[in-house]
């Protein structure tokens, strides 16, 4: 029998994504890469613990201008945990949803709400259709918690610019976090284990910007 990937070595582990046996290089380099890897695989969360995230250029990091200080997050703590759990709902439902999926659909949200400020209503829609599902997904969190705001307080006070500051802050996590692969999904298993410890452990890196 050999490693159903290169068809040349030994296979050594069972591989869910493959559903076969592969050998130990190609688990290292086709992961995320060619094959979907389920983020219960233990050899994934293995990794996680050694993964490396690119290395970011910060004169290339986009919405600079946008500041996310700490203050902000504290302010917004809320909102800020409605829309990345909702995130993270979005993409663990959509199938075939990886991290560049959410970094389209935010990027195209971030496009929406900065024309917004401008006085003009013009919504950005991604061509990728999986990034369009977890853009709808997420414009409609956005949507829910505005209308339970205004149930509660008796007001609309959920203003665009805070919309906009809390998706400039998780495209920030998305591009510190990501580990570059295709099929990557660094950011999802890093919300995961957060949101459901029992996952395993997972340390978020401080995302504030000035």
């Amino acid at each position: 029998m050999l490693c159903q990937i290169c068809e040349t070595r030994k296979p050594r582990r069972h591989c869910p994504g493959v559903r076969g046996d592969i050998c130990a290089p190609c688990c290292g380099t086709e992961r995320e890469v060619s094959v979907s890897c389920p983020l219960d695989c233990e050899y994934l969360l293995e990794s996680r613990e050694h993964e490396r995230p690119v290395e970011i250029d910060p004169a290339t990091i986009p919405n600079a201008d946008i500041r996310v200080t700490e203050e902000f997050l504290e302010k917004q703590q809320e909102l800020t945990n409605y829309l990345t759990m909702a995130l993270l709902n979005a993409s663990l439902s959509t199938p075939g949803a990886v991290d560049m999926d959410i970094r389209e659909a935010l990027e195209a949200m971030i496009k929406t709400y900065r024309t917004r400020q401008s006085g003009l209503i013009y919504e950005t829609r991604p061509s990728n259709p999986i990034a369009g599902a977890l853009q709808q997904h997420l414009q409609n969190a956005v949507e829910q918690f505005q209308q339970a705001l205004a149930q509660r307080t008796g007001m609309s006070t959920l203003r665009d610019a805070d919309v906009l500051g809390v998706l400039v802050f998780l495209q920030r996590f998305e591009l510190q976090v990501s580990n570059g692969r295709p099929r990557g999904r660094a950011m999802m298993s890093i919300l995961l284990r957060q949101f459901h410890p029992g996952q395993g452990p997972a340390e978020a890196p401080s995302l504030i910007a000035p």
